[in-house]
């Protein structure tokens, strides 16, 4: 009977531990979070700073003020949710806590009762009369074991006070703790509400100062699409050459040309199937910065019903920076743009990364190069609020694709 009560028991201590250890998971979840987006608006806010120094309204401090205002907003967001989280996790250990002290009183008064009947039996002689008084010697045996359980059980019941005493003390503990963590994000939330208010104050001032220049923005943008257009165009034109250069090789081998991979070396194959494995997985071409430029079709930040086709990915990073691959690949172009700077296209098999924007170029034609590895030095324009800006595309074969479906979250 003692053996079941006893199991019982510790399904009912484990399944009240386990809960909350899920809880905590969630609160650890929350807490990693907001420090991530803590570190993102770093950046940013840094890179704002620079912009001061520039006291003409510009696109770039409106994307860098955008950008602080989606983070800042996401912020508040994640401390609402580790808030609320918080919240859930004292007051579940609250509940597990009057559970583990009702348990405990009853091993108490359990333990109460099996040293009194220890006592009323304890001597030698009442455990030895009480085996040679069985009937059969199988009922000796049967009561020897009982005694030896009987005892048995008396220690664990010792044991099993003390683990709940000090699971107790441990819930205690944490609720202490989330309770001082939860004042602190309380204030910390208010805190970036008002910056966030503040922000957003800045924001329409600046949108409305920008509004007043449609005339200048609307030539900036042409110029931009135009050097845009030019550096899309040489990109097609290189990517397209090299595919042209590698069928006609295989035609003069006697290969056919009809498979997907046949104008590809089996190291390439194995390179090309290696990066497709890690869509949504592949670093950053930059150790930090954002998109300030998504892929596709996008409306103009000021100008209303006027968008623009990026054909890559554009990722604002602070001045000095560098570009690195994505992953391992061949480099196979040295180019440059006029207005476009230098870029690099790194071939992994039948996928091609470009890294454009580019001032000095660590790499040369033919380098082996392996992930992270820095390819180039990103170009800093003085005369646009020191904004360092690299222009990423990925293709396979003659197609481009999504670079943002590609790097990781």
């Amino acid at each position: 009977m003692f053996r079941t009560y006893l199991i019982q028991l510790l399904l009912i201590i484990a399944f009240a531990c386990s809960g909350t250890q899920l809880l905590a998971q969630n609160v650890k979840q929350l807490e990693e979070e907001r420090k991530q987006t803590l570190q993102k608006l770093e950046t940013t806010s840094k890179m704002l700073d620079e912009t001061k120094k520039w006291q003409k309204s510009s696109l770039n401090k409106l994307s860098l003020l955008n950008k602080n205002i989606n983070e800042r907003t996401h912020l508040i967001k994640t401390m609402s949710k580790e808030i609320s989280q918080l919240d859930v996790e004292i007051k579940t250990m609250g509940q597990e806590i009057e559970q583990l002290e009702r348990r405990l009183e009853n091993l108490k008064n359990d333990y109460a009762r099996l040293v009194q009947e220890a006592y009323i039996n304890r001597s030698i002689y009442s455990k030895i009369m009480f085996v040679l008084s069985a009937e059969t010697f199988d009922q000796s045996l049967r009561r020897i074991r009982y005694l030896k359980e009987y005892s048995d059980y008396r220690k664990h019941q010792v044991s099993e006070i003390e683990k709940v005493k000090a699971q107790i003390e441990q819930k205690k503990d944490s609720i202490s703790k989330h309770k001082s963590t939860l004042v602190v994000v309380v204030k910390e939330k208010e805190v970036e509400a008002t910056k966030l208010s503040q922000e957003q104050k800045k924001e329409k001032k600046l949108l409305t100062d920008l509004q007043k220049k449609e005339k200048n923005l609307r030539k900036e943008l042409d110029a931009q699409q135009k050097k845009a257009n030019d550096l899309n165009k040489r990109i097609e034109s290189l990517i397209a050459e090299e595919i042209r250069k590698a069928e006609n090789l295989n035609k003069s081998k006697g290969k056919s040309t009809t498979s997907k991979v046949s104008t590809l070396t089996k190291e390439e194959v194995l390179l090309s199937g290696n990066f497709e494995k890690n869509a949504g997985r592949l670093p950053w071409p930059v150790s930090n910065g954002f998109i300030s430029g998504h892929y596709g079709i996008q409306p103009h930040p000021v100008l209303k019903h006027v968008t623009t086709n990026n054909k890559g990915i554009y990722i604002q990073t602070p001045a000095n920076s560098t570009a690195r691959a994505v992953f391992d690949g061949v480099v196979t172009q040295l180019f440059s743009v006029p207005g476009s700077n230098n870029a690099v296209i790194i071939q992994h098999g039948e996928y091609r990364t470009v890294y454009a924007n580019l001032t000095d170029i660590y790499v040369k034609i033919g380098d082996k190069v392996s992930t992270k590895q820095a390819v180039g030095k990103i170009f800093t324009d003085s005369e646009k609020d020191n904004k360092t800006e690299l222009y990423f595309q990925i293709w396979k074969n003659k197609n481009l694709l999504d670079p943002e479906k590609w790097l990781a979250r």
